[in-house]
């Protein structure tokens, strides 16, 4: 919510109003402070100017004044047209006891209150649900929210009920604005194949979805507090079947569909790895039909098994193009910073910086693209205070990247799956990074190291696409061929080292990780190489 207020008449006191914002802020709302003894019309034109929800109206003089001051803000109203809009107030407790009789405010603060009353009322359905609800379409809510990023954070536990209860605690949270379901591995390879499932592994990963009755009664417990949108994990096969559903289901706010993900690859399905292909291809041009935005959830999987830096930011300037060519118009990616673990904060900028430069090539006005950034699990300590600063520092480095989405992974995940209370917890951490360096920081992307590898990594990859078309034959877009693209992976242009022994991988690219980035290494001579010297090594 938006909330706009000032000190009214000739109040010169706003030492109670900034501390309101201050905790307004914190629970996830946006806030204009007018400042001191402003005229009310003043306050209203600019309540209408900036589209607030609220209205904050503070002053701490005497009864007597304050009661003119309550019939012209009464009259006032009428005339902008505000009676829709929430009226807060604050001052001494006479005054307050005048503002209460005044029928005018919603909610009156006399300082009497416990401060855990004022942050629950901020945080809670009686506040949050009183103001118009966020768009529930997620360009609109980017623009609503803007300069601010939406606010992800995935959420499933292993049992439904549970799930179903948290979803409605994070709602009425009012700080997430977008909840990705993640379903158990169970649900995500064998919805539409009960038959096929293992019980005995039932909540592994995430929430046992058994039914399309679960989607539904997650989606309606979500319908409170700020409304947060709902996706959910695209599923590991039957991609289509999942897309359809979950759109019909929970408005799913954006697909996440990969390239060469979920099959043999993997071994998340059995698809081959030319069926998976086909197959995700065929889902991500059902999203661009529909004109539903779309993630290609691909990068960041060749990360985790430790491909160099500039494979997975090559796939990412893959997954765009095909995204693009098949008709989708926003086009949502996702940064995984310290991915591999062992990634160090000058790298992993310039690793990041390499791929958005390299894939907002593609931007134009019919291809927007939707930055999201994220903290890699797999670098959480178990231990959760060190866990909670490594959870600041990834999120203070990623907002280089002027993100539309923060996308928070839990503190705790690298100990057990995040619950609601620890939910909330990660994103009120995240915030406070916002609230310190949102507006204003030095900027880290001009460090020379940062740039050097930045400019490095665009060479590889550049090196790495022309190899691809290299293997075009007699189609005419290589990077949307089915074979082709299945070659990318047998020949191991694209290759990672824990893909040793998967039947249509190759697997044996060394990697150096020493320096804190991820690049191709040669053991016979010792040393990090290029992309263009391990191909040719390989025989390209």
């Amino acid at each position: 919510m938006k909330i706009v207020g000032a000190a009214i008449g000739n109040d010169v006191h706003i030492a109670g109003l900034l501390n309101f914002f201050r905790l307004a802020e914190e629970a996830g709302h946006r806030t204009v402070s007018l400042g001191v003894a402003i005229p009310i019309a003043q306050l209203l034109e600019a309540a209408v100017k900036e589209r607030a929800d609220a209205v904050a109206v503070s002053y701490r003089l005497s009864p007597e004044s304050a009661s003119s001051l309550f019939l012209q803000l009464k009259e006032l109203i009428l005339k902008y047209g505000l009676q829709d809009k929430i009226f807060l107030f604050g001052g001494t407790p006479p005054v307050a006891e005048l503002a209460k009789k005044s029928g005018i405010f919603q909610r009156v603060f006399s300082g009497l209150e416990p401060l855990e009353e004022l942050k629950s009322f901020l945080a809670g359905e009686e506040f949050l649900s009183r103001a118009s609800i966020p768009p529930q379409n997620l360009v609109e809510r980017i623009d609503y929210l803007s300069p601010y990023p939406l606010i992800r954070h995935h959420f499933g536990l292993p049992d439904l009920e549970e799930t179903i209860k948290g979803v409605r605690r994070i709602a009425q949270a009012g700080i997430v604005d977008i909840i990705s379901l993640g379903p158990d591995q169970n649900a995500q390879e064998s919805f539409f194949r009960p038959q096929e499932m293992d019980h005995r592994l039932d909540g592994a990963g995430g929430v046992p979805l058994r039914s399309e009755e679960d989607l539904i009664r997650i989606y309606e417990e979500s319908r409170c507090g700020n409304y947060p949108l709902l996706r959910c994990y695209a599923g590991t096969r039957d991609l289509l079947k999942w897309a359809e559903m979950t759109v019909r289901l929970i408005n799913n706010a954006f697909g996440a569909v990969p390239i060469f993900w979920y099959s043999e690859l993997d071994g998340r399905s059995k698809r081959p790895l030319r069926e998976a292909i086909a197959e995700n291809l065929e889902v991500m041009r059902w999203y661009g039909e529909r004109k539903i935005p779309l993630e290609v959830n691909d990068p960041h999987q060749w990360s985790l098994r430790y491909a160099p830096d500039a494979v997975a930011i090559t796939d990412a300037y893959l997954g765009a193009y095909i995204a693009k060519k098949s008709g989708v118009t926003v086009y949502v990616q996702q940064y995984m910073f310290n991915t591999p673990p062992e990634t160090t904060a000058v790298y992993d900028l310039g690793k990041m910086l390499a791929q958005k430069e390299l894939i907002s090539t593609l931007e134009d006005q019919n291809f927007r693209i939707v930055h999201m950034v994220r903290a890699g699990l797999a670098h959480f300590s178990p231990d959760p205070y060190i866990a909670k600063g490594q959870l600041a520092a990834s999120t203070s480095i990623s907002l280089e990247l002027k993100p539309q989405i923060l996308h928070i992974v839990g503190y705790c995940e690298g100990d057990h799956a995040v619950t609601p209370e620890e939910l909330i917890e990660s994103v009120k951490i995240a915030r406070g990074v916002l609230r310190n360096l949102l507006n204003d920081s030095p900027s880290l992307s001009l460090d020379p190291r940062v740039q050097r590898r930045k400019e490095e990594l665009l060479e590889d990859a550049h090196f790495l696409l022309e190899t691809i078309r290299s293997l075009r034959g007699k189609t005419e877009d290589p990077f949307t061929d089915v074979e082709v693209l299945a070659q990318v992976v047998e020949k191991g242009i694209f290759d990672a080292p824990h893909l040793k022994g998967r039947p249509c991988a190759l697997g044996t690219v060394s990697v150096y990780t020493q320096d804190g980035s991820c690049r191709s290494y040669d053991p016979k001579k010792g040393k990090p190489i290029s992309e263009r010297e391990r191909l040719r090594n390989q025989g390209f």
